[in-house]
């Protein structure tokens, strides 16, 4: 296994390299987004009840024990709520929401470039060996034999292959990721402005 890769040329390295990053990219946003998933509108139910109830304190130490962006940005709405007005509270919180959504889609912009530059390393690679392939012609005056040809041409294209093979699932977690980040956030936006509004009624 190891010779057929090596056969593909140089620019197999940096597509390996290209595979190995975007799947330490993959597994650590999988872990992330695992560990910040959460039952939105359960939550904001539970907090706006204990609210009601004039557990503030109780409804602040929820927000604090409950991971990920949404139980932050509930602590900062609770913190601030009576001490600042609607226009501010709404700042504050949006400030803060644009902070945690660049924190879901940290390295996914690192997928979407390997996703775009394997394809080109592959084509890169299988470009150089054609032209290895067509000068060892030349070299010997066009008297080839068509298997060595074929042999040659297969191996050039190996590394097309190989970037093809990172790219692909590579730009499928990534459109992936995004679509769960996206939700996310419109999640956790129309959640802020219902607890805004919880505590700016009349």
């Amino acid at each position: 296994m190891f010779s057929f890769f090596l056969k593909g040329g140089f620019l197999m390295w940096p597509i390996l390299l290209c595979s190995v990053i975007s799947i330490t990219i993959i597994l650590e946003r999988f872990y992330h987004l695992h560990r910040v998933r959460i039952n939105i509108p359960g939550f904001l139910s539970q907090i706006k009840e204990l609210l009601v109830r004039d557990k503030r304190d109780e409804a602040l130490r929820l927000c604090q024990e409950t991971s990920g962006p949404l139980g932050r940005i509930f602590s900062l709405g609770i913190i601030q709520n009576h001490k600042r007005t609607l226009s501010e509270q709404e700042k504050i919180l949006s400030r803060a929401g644009s902070k945690e959504i660049r924190d879901l889609e940290k390295h996914l912009r690192g997928l979407a470039i390997i996703g775009n530059i394997t394809p080109l390393l592959g084509l890169l690679g299988t470009v150089v060996g054609m032209i290895r392939a067509f000068m060892k012609i030349q070299e010997l005056g066009g008297r080839v034999d068509a298997n060595v040809l074929a042999g040659g041409i297969w191996e050039a294209l190996l590394t097309t292959a190989a970037g093809l093979s990172v790219a692909i699932p590579t730009l499928v977690a990534y459109h992936y990721f995004e679509g769960r980040v996206d939700d996310y956030a419109a999640g956790m936006k129309d959640a802020a402005s219902e607890l805004l509004e919880f505590f700016n009624k009349d």
